[in-house]
């Protein structure tokens, strides 16, 4: 009896070390994030002494890779510029002409390079994300709020930031009637299959 009791025991320990290194090595994996367009949002909101302009704009390509363990993250999200649509003609012409100037700005992107926070292997999460962010032909340095949720089959990421693009050197499209805000809300929502398929 002693013998089966004592093998018992070296069996639950052994089968306790497998699964505490199972779940260390599940938890330094490298989450891979991979951005489709028809799963990605990117809206803006800018206010004005009348109303409030919402609109929107298309995702090129975007790939994140993060590891939970470490917090070490590194990609790239790139939109289109020009496909910034409010849905007026007129507002939107003016906005790609004059304030974007997206012939020549084609793409506007954003390039993390560390998390603030930490980040569960499973479940939600809300951490800071800095970055570099780029638009007009300039980088420039952002930090911003952002959920993340891990799941076995689905991963999903919220952010909100605010742009101050006039401060950052694009024209304010203000006149002596209508005057809008120095500043645009970007939320950005995606989501995407299982976080970890590029690592099998």
């Amino acid at each position: 009896m002693r013998k089966t009791a004592c093998s018992w025991k070296i069996a639950a320990r052994v089968v306790f070390v497998v699964i505490a290194a199972a779940v260390a090595w599940g938890q330094a994996q490298l989450t891979t994030l991979n951005f489709v367009p028809a799963q990605t949002t990117v809206n803006f909101t800018l206010g004005d002494v009348l109303h409030t302009v919402h609109g929107s704009f298309n995702l090129k390509s975007g790939q994140v890779h993060f590891a939970p363990a470490s917090n070490a993250i590194n990609g790239e999200i790139v939109v289109d510029s020009a496909s910034g649509n409010s849905g007026s003609t007129g507002r939107d012409r003016k906005m790609h002409k004059e304030i974007l100037e997206s012939a020549r700005y084609s793409e506007v992107t954003f390039l993390p390079d560390r998390v603030e926070g930490r980040v569960l292997a499973l479940g939600t999460s809300v951490v800071q994300v800095h970055g570099m962010f780029g638009i007009h032909g300039a980088e420039h340095e952002i930090t911003v709020p952002a959920q993340v949720e891990l799941a076995p089959d689905h991963w999903r990421l919220t952010v909100h930031f605010v742009v101050p693009y006039v401060k950052w050197g694009m024209k304010d499209p203000s006149t002596f009637i209508l005057r809008v805000e120095k500043t645009v809300d970007i939320d950005l929502d995606a989501s995407g299959p299982n976080p970890w398929d590029a690592q099998r």
